[in-house]
Formats: C-alpha cells, sequence, structure tokens
C-alpha cells in the first residue's frame, strides 16, 4: 500500500502555507518526495480563485484590515472563501495516476474523493453530508435551508500533482463569511460542526477520523511526519 505523509501543522499564515505547497508540489513533481497531506488552520484570510469575482468581496480593504483580514488572489479553481481559526484545511500534495485513455487524469474523480473523506468524516459525527449536482463542496441540510460546510478548490499541474484542497467548517467563526460571497454562491448560506450541534467540538478528534477516512478513500497508508514542524522554519 503507497504511504502518504500526514503533516499536522497548527495555524500558519496564509503566504507561508502558499510558499511550501509550492516547494512541497515541485519535489513531488520530480519524484523526490512523497505523497503529503498538510493539515493546518489559518489567520483570518479571504483567497480570490484564477477565475474569481472581485466584486464577490464585500468588505473593502479598510474593513478588512479592521478586522484582520488578509486577501490573497490565488491560482486555484472556485471563487472567493474564507480561511479562519477553527477550520480544518487540507492541502493534499498528491500525484494522480492516469487513465489509459491518452493519460488522461480523473479531475472530477478526485473532487469527488475528497467530498468522499467529508462526509464519511461528517458520518462519524452523526451529521448527513452530501455534494450537490453541478457545485463543488460538501453541503448539509438546515432549517435554513442547504448550507456548505465544507469548500474545495484544486489546482493540478502538467505532472498531475495537486494543489490546494478542502475547508472544513469544524467550528469557525461564521461571521465573516459575511465578508464575501461564499464560492459566488448567493442563494446558498455557510455553516459549520459547531453551529450543527450548537456545542463545542473535538478539532482533534475531527482530525483523526478525516486521516482515517483520507487512507480509506485515496488507498494510502497514512503516516505521521514529524517534518511539518522543521517546514514552519
Amino acid at each position: 500500500m503507497p504511504i502518504c505523509e500526514v503533516w499536522r501543522m497548527g495555524r500558519v499564515p496564509y503566504a507561508h502555507a502558499w510558499d511550501l505547497q509550492a516547494k512541497l508540489v515541485q519535489a513531488r513533481s520530480q519524484g523526490s518526495a512523497p505523497d503529503r497531506l498538510l493539515l493546518l488552520e489559518h489567520p483570518h484570510t479571504f483567497t480570490l480563485g484564477s477565475a474569481g469575482h472581485n466584486e464577490y468581496i464585500l468588505w473593502d480593504e479598510a474593513e478588512r484590515q479592521r478586522r484582520g483580514v488578509e486577501l490573497f488572489h490565488i491560482d486555484r479553481g472556485g471563487d472567493v472563501t474564507y480561511h479562519g481559526p477553527g477550520q480544518l484545511v487540507g492541502y493534499p500534495i498528491l500525484q494522480l495516476p492516469r487513465t489509459s485513455e491518452r493519460l488522461k487524469l480523473d479531475v472530477l474523480g478526485y473532487l469527488r474523493n475528497i467530498e468522499s473523506v467529508i462526509i464519511r468524516t461528517l458520518a462519524d459525527f452523526d451529521i448527513e453530508g452530501r455534494s450537490i449536482p453541478g457545485l463543488t463542496g460538501v453541503w448539509v441540510d438546515t432549517p435554513r435551508g442547504e448550507e456548505k460546510i465544507c469548500a474545495i478548490g484544486v489546482k493540478i499541474n502538467v505532472k498531475a500533482v495537486t494543489k490546494h484542497g478542502f475547508a472544513l467548517n469544524v467550528h469557525t467563526d461564521l461571521d465573516y463569511f459575511s465578508g464575501i460571497i461564499p464560492c459566488g454562491i448567493r442563494d446558498k448560506g455557510v455553516t459549520s460542526m459547531a453551529r450543527l450541534f450548537g456545542g463545542p467540538v473535538d478539532a482533534d478528534a475531527v482530525t483523526e477520523r478525516l486521516v482515517a477516512h483520507f487512507g480509506e478513500v485515496f488507498g494510502f497508508e497514512m503516516i505521521r511526519s514529524t517534518s511539518a514542524h522543521t517546514a514552519q522554519g
């Protein structure tokens, strides 16, 4: 069974994590590094994908500075989203297999696998997550309607190595989502595990279950690495 290193990194500034991803993607592309899953959280951050719309950022620069929110224009797919404390962010750095049809990548299959990891993790905590046809991410039904609990946005390079990933709202301060139109979707809200529970959530337990399901879905033996500590500088 192939190995995937798990880096549990704690809270990491977005710029540092972005630079680190670039280095790890290059190493994986050159065949000099294993598959890895980076798990962390960020300080308050808005990120806008390569096809994003600036008008979906509702807080101007002054308001973002007042609230301590950084803004990054990045190279993943998707539109604008929020990262912050209480959110479990995962960056898989994987080399995807190619199908025999002209070495075509199954990008949609990769996204569905990430959704499956999140849905299985939520099920361990009695939360029924699901996908919505035509939309990316994981959603739950609430009294307010369908709400997103996990955003997903990825980039895959010419060597079939993945970058960026997912952001699961565990006990995130959802007020920060009012500064954007999340993923450009106006008619659906955002929620968190804590909001669904109406109380605290054991974030370490969520992480452990997610790692286990990641290994099951992607067919990896998950090995915790100590490299995460030195990578933070």
